[in-house]
């Protein structure tokens, strides 16, 4: 006798489906049946989702009102200077300088060796690079990598490095 193919299962949102699960190796059959059942059917799991990517909407514009307000006051707080570039680039060359700054104090100062005469000696190189895009291009740096980076970003200003400006 055959190990079936077809199970008919009650889901949580009430609804009966009947799963085919001939495409699973037939010792696996039942135990996916039963997770199958501690799940909303695919028409509800589909609508939750659809009703959920609103919701995340919402969410990823609070999360980045915040990130926002929170280079904005950082900004203010260190002296740097405002950004440049595409104002599309502005607000985000913002947060990613915040957050690779902050990066860079933990790694660098926090949980390093440096002290606060270091640290300025750094600020001051990050304060002179105000083009947005150059920040965000570094948005995924290591903290630990910004002077390196500040450095080569210095030495293209100078035009030893980039002729394409």
């Amino acid at each position: 006798m055959a190990v079936r193919t077809h199970w008919t299962v009650q889901h949580p949102c009430s609804h009966e489906v009947d799963h085919d699960l001939s495409d699973r190796p037939a010792d696996k059959r039942a135990g996916f049946a039963r997770w199958l059942a501690t799940k909303d059917c695919s028409d509800c799991w589909k609508a939750a989702r659809d009703t959920d990517g609103a919701s995340k909407e919402e969410w990823l514009a609070v999360k980045r009102a915040q990130e926002q307000q929170a280079a904005v006051e950082w900004a203010q707080k260190f002296d740097m200077p405002p950004l440049e570039g595409p104002e599309r680039a502005l607000d985000w060359g913002a947060r990613s300088r915040h957050q690779l700054m902050t990066a860079a104090h933990t790694a660098l100062v926090v949980e390093g060796t440096w002290d606060e005469a270091d640290w300025a000696d750094l600020e001051e190189k990050a304060r002179a690079i105000s083009r947005a895009g150059w920040w965000i291009d570094q948005r995924a740096a290591e903290g630990s990598d910004l002077l390196e980076l500040l450095d080569a970003a210095s030495e293209d200003d100078r035009g030893t490095e980039n002729p394409f400006r």
